[in-house]
C-alpha cells in the first residue's frame, strides 16, 4: 500500500527532530562557543594600541565578513586536501563555523567594552584592580548585557547556517531531509518540515534571548 504524504510526514519528522538534536544544535553550540573565543581575542587585539597587532585583527575580520561562509567552508573540506591537509566533515564544519562567528562577534564585543563608560575603568583602578581584573570583574559583565541581543542574533543565524554543513556530508537536520525527500521525491514536503524545524528551533532561542537579557540587566550600570 502506497504512503500518504501525511504518513511520511509523520515517520520523517522524528529522523529530522533527531538530525537537529544530535547535528545542528550539537554543531551550532560548539562552534559558537569556539567562535566566542576567537572574538573575544580579536575583539581584544582591535582595541590594542600595537598597530601590527590592531591591523592583523582587522585583517581577520575583513577576510571573513569579505568572503561567503560556503566558500569558507569548501575551502577547509575541499581546499586543504590539495596541500595534504585532511580534515574530516565534522571538524571541517566546525573550524569553518566557528572562524566565521568570531570574524562577526568580534566586532559586537569590541562595540559593547567601548560602550562601558571609562568611570568604569577608572573604579576599577580605584579599588585596587589591575586593567585585567576591571575588564573581566567590571567591564565585560556590563559588556555582556549590551552584546546580548547582536550576539543572540548571531547564534540564531548560525543555527541556520548550520544546513550548510550538509553539502560536506554532515547529518545534521537538513542532511536527513535530503535523504528522505531523495528515496520519497517529496521534495517540497519535506523541505517544508525541515523549514518548520527550524523555526521552531529559532522561535525558542529567541524566547531564551529575551530571558537571558532580563537576567543579564541587573549587571549594568545606572
Amino acid at each position: 500500500m502506497t504512503e500518504s504524504l501525511w504518513e511520511l510526514l509523520l515517520r520523517s519528522l522524528l529522523p529530522i527532530v533527531g538530525g537537529a538534536l544530535t547535528g545542528t544544535i550539537p554543531l551550532a553550540l560548539l562552534s559558537f562557543a569556539l567562535g566566542l573565543v576567537i572574538a573575544l581575542g580579536v575583539a581584544l587585539m582591535r582595541l590594542s594600541r600595537i598597530r601590527v597587532v590592531s591591523g592583523l585583527a582587522r585583517g581577520y575580520i575583513s577576510i571573513i565578513r569579505g568572503t561567503p561562509l560556503l566558500v569558507q567552508l569548501f575551502v577547509i573540506f575541499y581546499g586543504l586536501p590539495s596541500i595534504g591537509i585532511i580534515v574530516d566533515p565534522w571538524p571541517s564544519a566546525i573550524i569553518a563555523f566557528s572562524l566565521n562567528v568570531g570574524g562577526y562577534a568580534a566586532e559586537v564585543i569590541r562595540a559593547a567594552i567601548l560602550s562601558v563608560p571609562k568611570g568604569q575603568w577608572e573604579a576599577g583602578y580605584t579599588i585596587g584592580m589591575s586593567r585585567g581584573q576591571t575588564l573581566v570583574r567590571v567591564i565585560l559583565p556590563q559588556a555582556a548585557r549590551v552584546s546580548v541581543p547582536p550576539l543572540s542574533n548571531t547564534f540564531i543565524s548560525l543555527v541556520k547556517d548550520t544546513s550548510l554543513a550538509s553539502l560536506i556530508l554532515v547529518t545534521e537536520l537538513f542532511r536527513q531531509a535530503q535523504q528522505i525527500a531523495a528515496f520519497s521525491q517529496e521534495f517540497m514536503a519535506l523541505y517544508i518540515e525541515a523549514a518548520v524545524v527550524y523555526w521552531v528551533i529559532c522561535l525558542v532561542l529567541s524566547s531564551a534571548q529575551s530571558v537571558l537579557e532580563k537576567r543579564l540587566d541587573r549587571y549594568v550600570a545606572h
